[in-house]
């Protein structure tokens, strides 16, 4: 299964945009957002193209391939436009044998893991900061964020594919590549 994970739209229509682009030309089969869909935060800036209604029109149509988990700037009012579920504090996939426990970030994190075991993948957004680190007891993946990239980061996602995790930028180019 393809798998397209991405981060932190924050209510971006034009990255929201690219994003959906990017995930048609990758043929997925499932879109893992893992929050803060509409908001852009007390401490961000306005993305560019700042307009959460739009990116309600955008999504909507495809809720039947969303996964979502809730980030630290969604609430229940943005249940209430969107048709897909957003308000999970996580989700557990397995992929090939091995568990992934995705979630925002703002709850569990790398200095707060949840209970999982030597191996499994605990997959964040919420830092902005794309991530592939190798912990004592899992691995920490963050895709970085589609709107707001921070620490001189790209604009983009990850693609799961396998055991391979491919962080791309929502022009398609490749900038790293990690197998599980």
């Amino acid at each position: 299964m393809k798998i397209m994970i991405a981060s932190d739209i924050h209510g971006s229509a034009y990255y929201c945009k690219k994003m959906l682009e990017a995930y048609k030309n990758e043929n997925a089969e499932k879109l893992l957002l893992l929050g803060d869909i509409l908001y852009h935060g007390p401490r961000n800036d306005l993305p560019e193209g700042y307009a959460p209604k739009e990116v309600i029109e955008m999504l909507n149509p495809i809720a039947d391939e969303i996964l979502c988990v809730r980030g630290n700037c969604d609430t229940e009012v943005d249940q209430m436009v969107l048709e897909f579920p957003v308000l999970a504090e996580y989700a557990i996939l397995f992929v090939d044998g091995r568990m992934i426990f995705a979630t925002h970030g703002h709850k569990f994190s790398p200095a707060n893991p949840p209970k999982i075991k030597k191996g499994d993948i605990l997959l964040n957004g919420h830092t902005h900061v794309p991530a592939f680190e190798e912990k004592e007891n899992f691995i920490y993946v963050n895709p970085g964020s589609v709107s707001i990239p921070k620490e001189n980061s790209e604009h983009g996602y990850i693609l799961l594919e396998g055991n391979t995790l491919k962080w791309k930028s929502l022009d398609g180019k490749v900038y790293m590549e990690k197998t599980i």
